[in-house]
């Protein structure tokens, strides 16, 4: 296995980690609990912000931006629909 799939392999556990802490912390029943969760939330994103930061140094993780073009032709595709509700 490379290290590019290895290491989409963990971001995408982060991922799903921060997804389960932040629902653990919306619905803690005590302080004592939401401290824990919020915690494990707060460390689990930093993880993920660097690994992300190391994959895009490494150029494993890039990221493109869309012109206003595109965006606006998108969104009036959606528009009208949109607009019937």
């Amino acid at each position: 296995m490379d290290s590019k799939t290895m290491l989409e392999g963990i971001l995408w556990d982060l991922k799903g980690l921060s997804d389960l802490f932040l629902h653990g912390t919306i619905e803690s029943s005590t302080n004592e609990i939401h401290k824990v969760f919020k915690n494990a939330l707060d460390e689990t994103l930093t993880l993920q912000k660097d690994l992300y930061n190391l994959m895009s140094e490494e150029g494993m993780y890039s990221v493109s931006n869309v012109s206003e073009t595109k965006i606006t032709k998108t969104k009036g595709k959606f528009t009208p629909e949109l607009e019937e509700e």
